[in-house]
């Protein structure tokens, strides 16, 4: 897969509520077929530079393009056909409790194409298999385990086959196998159908199992200090904020 073409690019980003800044002076390109790490410590601005990318928040200042359109500059009927090209799973799958998977992962199909209900049923059938769910259409999110529910959230992301797949905290909550099942998932998703992913985590093995790009914010001096591959800053870089992340201290 060629991952050399620029698929995202934050351009002198600043993010603030009112007059606090979060996060100023962001620069860096996500490129087609990355899986991109966003990481930091508490506090830093993960999950709300993610809300900028998706269009629920805009920036202060500062350009986010998906490939050659600044996404907070055109007008919101063309930002509206970007995002519905996004899939999203939440922390907690956000699953509706009073609908069964089938009727979760066929919801944005009911309401964002034209197809009928024979084709949104294969369709969700395909989807859950995707993730491993094949078979538990007719079960509720009560009936499943936190593991189950994550996947199925990612079926649910998946309906229009996005362009970009975005991940909040996806390993939080899950025990060590079910969050190394879901890292394996990601990575099959990403070979398969080449979707660019952005993922917010501080998990140390899920960023170096998944990840091949990655921005580090600080809280403390409110920008980015790093950028790249997670394995290789874990190399080379010499910024000692950005180690004892990545080892958690234990040089």
């Amino acid at each position: 897969m060629n991952r050399s073409a620029s698929h995202i690019g934050v351009r002198n980003l600043t993010i603030a509520y009112g007059d606090f800044v979060v996060m100023r002076d962001l620069n860096f390109t996500i490129n087609r077929g990355d899986v991109f790490i966003i990481m930091g410590g508490s506090g830093c601005g993960k999950s709300t530079l993610m809300k900028v990318l998706i269009g629920l928040k805009s920036p202060a200042t500062g350009q986010v393009f998906y490939n050659d359109k600044s996404l907070w500059e055109i007008d919101p009927t063309d930002r509206q056909q970007i995002m519905q090209r996004f899939g999203i799973l939440y922390q907690s799958g956000a699953l509706w409790s009073s609908m069964t998977l089938a009727q979760n992962v066929g919801l944005p199909l009911e309401l964002y194409t034209g197809l009928a209900a024979g084709e949104i049923h294969d369709l969700v059938s395909l989807k859950l298999s995707l993730v491993g769910l094949a078979g538990f259409e007719e079960f509720y999110p009560s009936e499943i385990s936190g593991g189950m529910r994550k996947r199925a959230g990612l079926a649910r992301a998946m309906a229009l086959d996005p362009e970009v797949l975005f991940f909040d905290e996806p390993s939080a909550g899950l025990d060590p196998v079910s969050a190394r099942r879901l890292d394996d998932l990601i990575l099959e998703l990403r070979e398969s159908l080449g979707t660019t992913v952005v993922v917010v985590t501080h998990e140390l093995a899920s960023l170096f199992a998944i990840g091949n790009n990655s921005v580090f914010l600080d809280p403390e001096t409110r920008t980015m200090i790093a950028s790249g591959d997670p394995k290789q800053l874990l190399a080379e870089s010499p910024d000692p904020k950005v180690r004892r992340f990545l080892t958690r201290g234990e040089e």
